[in-house]
């Protein structure tokens, strides 16, 4: 394969990953839109609470990175370092969702089924194999690892305090009434796994995968 067909083919796998990233990005964003415009029509129209669930917050921040990458792999340009970091958080808080739904909370939520599963299950996973196959990321720097942190801790701490205050919370088992035991240990576990998510997340940078976008 000559230079220039390799150029071509590159530059036309950079277009598939943008085009791709940018339509799953909008379509994500469109369905939580058009989602929190149905609970409107029932009366649940405070935004606080809809996004409020770690998955929806969560799934809206990681469209709007995945569209940036998406735009940077269309110019034909590596992620820079800044962008990649994020990426590297949002992808550890989305392996979260995908295994926290699945394993503790399965069914409690109030969206449509469909909606949940693609929510839980189908865009976490496009999600992950995105960052496994598409090498247009840095590696990243194990001395960062501990930036996958603050923003799950301002969730939880903003969660607490509303449970406490207010009594809304998104998720049983962070409700106040099971004791500050129980809401400690449920921290420190949900942490600890979003660390494990994390390190493989740090771990799989190192490689450049099977797709150069």
């Amino acid at each position: 394969m000559t230079s220039t067909t390799e150029h071509q083919a590159s530059t036309t796998a950079r277009r598939v990953v943008g085009v791709v990233r940018i339509g799953v990005g909008l379509a994500v964003i469109a369905m939580l839109v058009s989602t929190y415009v149905g609970r409107i029509g029932v009366g649940e129209s405070n935004p606080f609470d809809f996004f409020g669930y770690f998955t929806n917050q969560t799934s809206l921040i990681t469209s709007g990175l995945l569209i940036a990458a998406g735009v940077l792999a269309m110019l034909g340009r590596d992620a820079p370092a800044w962008l990649a970091v994020l990426r590297g958080v949002a992808t550890s808080c989305m392996i979260i969702v995908g295994v926290i739904y699945n394993t503790l909370v399965p069914g409690t939520g109030s969206a449509p089924p469909w909606v949940s599963a693609i929510l839980h299950v189908v865009f976490p996973t496009y999600v992950v194999l995105d960052w496994l196959l598409v090498g247009d990321r840095p590696r990243l720097a194990w001395q960062r690892l501990w930036v996958v942190l603050p923003y799950p801790l301002l969730w939880m701490l903003v969660v607490l305090l509303r449970g406490a205050t207010d009594g809304w919370v998104p998720y049983g088992f962070l409700l106040p009434e099971h004791g500050p035991v129980s809401l400690f240990l449920h921290v420190v576990g949900l942490l600890g796994a979003l660390l494990v998510a994390a390190t493989f997340v740090w771990w799989a940078s190192r490689f450049r995968g099977s797709v150069r976008g």
